[in-house]
This record gives structure tokens, C-alpha cells and sequence, in this order.
């Protein structure tokens, strides 16, 4: 991959294919997946369920090895790194925003936030202060003290969503991330995703049932029978 290419596309799979073994049957989820994402871009990748969206974000995050084909992460392939190397890459390069907010219950929500910065060793004021700022982008700022189960569960969402977001990551990948949530409060907790996605430059990939909430992405992807197909 020459250097132009790997300064445009943050992820990029080549010929990705993974199944799982179902008693003595195999079951091929994903066939022969090539997909390029560009830097700053959003994309919404839709299906039925059971059709392997969350299988495919999890290959485009190193939490998974396909069967055959490559992952590139800002140019480099995942599987070529050490556990280590991937996991740096991890923290440094994307953040994850899942249904589930999976926040830490006893953290409050400012420490939840700071966490990915203290992993990757910042110090204790510098994540408070960028944490501070982003829970204070997302609504949050007079929420910073509270603990997970003080919040509710549109501020919880928008709490995980300040996390992903305050390494400014290349690339953010979310898997249903407003599939919790009622119409109203997913429809603000997403328009929020797309505002940080234009403001900080950063790329987004959300899986979602939600075709509303597809269309107003960059691009949009069916996941179906395998194969994926743009819409």
C-alpha cells in the first residue's frame, strides 16, 4: 500500500472472509469482504440480523481474525502486529461505541471518559481536561461527577460517545450505538455522532437497523448473504 493511499483510507479490507462452525455444519458469514474507508467519512452498514454486521465490525477492529483476506489499519495490517501492537493501535487509532454502553459502574462518568487517555499514559490532568471538554461538547458538563447508574440511559449513550471520541480517533466504530435508546433520544445521540464526525474529522462506520438514520451517512452498505453491496 503506497503512502498516499494509507494517508486517505484509515481502514481497509481486502478479500475478508469468516464462518463459524455450527455443530458438524460450517456457516460462511462473510465472503470475499473488500471495503475502503475513506478519512473523515461516514458510513452505515445495514442488514438482517444474523447477517454479520457486528462479525464485520469486529474484523474492521482487530477483535477478530477473518479466515482468509487482510485488515489494514492506517496502512498496516492488523494480523502482521503482535497482540501488543494491535492493542496500541487500538487505543490510539479508533474508539468503539457499542448498544450497550458498558461504561464502568463505579467510575464516574468524567473517569470513564479519561480512561482510554490514562491507558495511553497520559497524565491525570490532561485526561480530565479533554475528557472534561468533550463530556461538556456531548451535554454533559454538569453530569461529570455523576456515576453510570445516576445517569439516564441517553446520557449514559452520550457519555460512551465522548469515550470513543476523546483520543480523537481516525476512526470510530459503533454497533447499534442508538439500538437502546427510544426514537427521540437515539435520534439526538446520533445527530451528536454526526456533528463530533464533521467537527473533529474523524471517520464513523456504524452498523444499524435504523434505514432512517443510514440515510443521512455518507455511504451506506447491505450486508446480506454474505456479501456486501452498496446502496
Amino acid at each position: 500500500m503506497s503512502d498516499q493511499q494509507s494517508q486517505s483510507i484509515v481502514i481497509e479490507t481486502k478479500g475478508v472472509s469468516r464462518g463459524f462452525r455450527q455443530g458438524s455444519k460450517r456457516i460462511e458469514v462473510l465472503q470475499n469482504i473488500s471495503l475502503e474507508v475513506p478519512a473523515g467519512t461516514s458510513i452505515a452498514i445495514v442488514g438482517a440480523s444474523g447477517a454479520g454486521k457486528s462479525t464485520l465490525l469486529h474484523l474492521l477492529g482487530g477483535l477478530d481474525r477473518p479466515d482468509t483476506g487482510e485488515v489494514f489499519v492506517d496502512g498496516r495490517s492488523l494480523w502482521d502486529m503482535s497482540d501488543r501492537q494491535r492493542g496500541d493501535l487500538r487505543n490510539s487509532y479508533m474508539g468503539f461505541i457499542y448498544q450497550f454502553h458498558h461504561l464502568l459502574p463505579e467510575f464516574t462518568a468524567l473517569e470513564n471518559v479519561a480512561m482510554p487517555l490514562l491507558i495511553r499514559g497520559e497524565t491525570v490532568e490532561t485526561a480530565a481536561g479533554q475528557a472534561t471538554e468533550l463530556l461538556e461538547t456531548v451535554g454533559l458538563g454538569k453530569r461529570l461527577d455523576h456515576k453510570p447508574g445516576e445517569l439516564s440511559g441517553g446520557e449514559r449513550q452520550r457519555a460512551a460517545v465522548a469515550r470513543a471520541l476523546v483520543g480523537k480517533p481516525a476512526c470510530v466504530l459503533g454497533d447499534e450505538p442508538t439500538g437502546n435508546l427510544d426514537e427521540r433520544t437515539a435520534g439526538q445521540v446520533f445527530e451528536q455522532l454526526l456533528e463530533l464526525n464533521t467537527e473533529l474529522k474523524t471517520s464513523l462506520i456504524l452498523v444499524t437497523h435504523d434505514l432512517r438514520l443510514a440515510a443521512k451517512m455518507n455511504r451506506r452498505f447491505e450486508l446480506q448473504m454474505g456479501s456486501l453491496r452498496p446502496l
